[in-house]
């Protein structure tokens, strides 16, 4: 176990699987949410406008995954790549802020994802403090 947590390889392997977990998540929202129905009761700017926004963060989500996994070298080892792994963990950070602001912490299935963003923020803050140190 200790040569995974000092791995920071390793480690953005598990970013990269991550990433894909939520993109299978995200393209579950038109079934999981029934937005064929329920963003029918929308204005037609603000129906398009959800959908846009979690098609964005679908390819945002595979982009993560994508550098984590094929570009984990140069994410590793350069200012820019470094910047990259912050800039993830503060997106997984500041997400877990907003869970907690928008939907509370008394349902089960919001403390569940919050427990995934705070993962997800400590996991790529952790690759940061790894890769920084050396």
């Amino acid at each position: 176990m200790k040569d995974l947590i000092n791995n920071p390889e390793k480690l953005l392997l598990i970013g990269a699987l991550f990433h894909l977990a939520f993109v299978a998540f995200h393209l579950l929202f038109w079934k999981l949410f029934d937005w064929v129905q329920d963003l029918k009761k929308l204005s037609h700017i603000n129906k398009s406008v959800m959908q846009i926004l979690n098609l964005r963060l679908i390819f945002v989500f595979l982009i993560f995954a994508y550098i984590s996994y094929f570009n984990a070298n140069e994410m590793l080892n350069s200012k820019l790549g470094l910047t990259m792994i912050a800039a993830i963990a503060l997106f997984w950070g500041f997400r877990s802020v907003e869970q907690i602001i928008y939907f509370g912490i008394k349902n089960l299935a919001s403390n569940i994802l919050l427990l995934l963003f705070l993962f997800g923020t400590a996991l790529y803050t952790w690759v940061f403090f790894l890769s920084y140190s050396q």
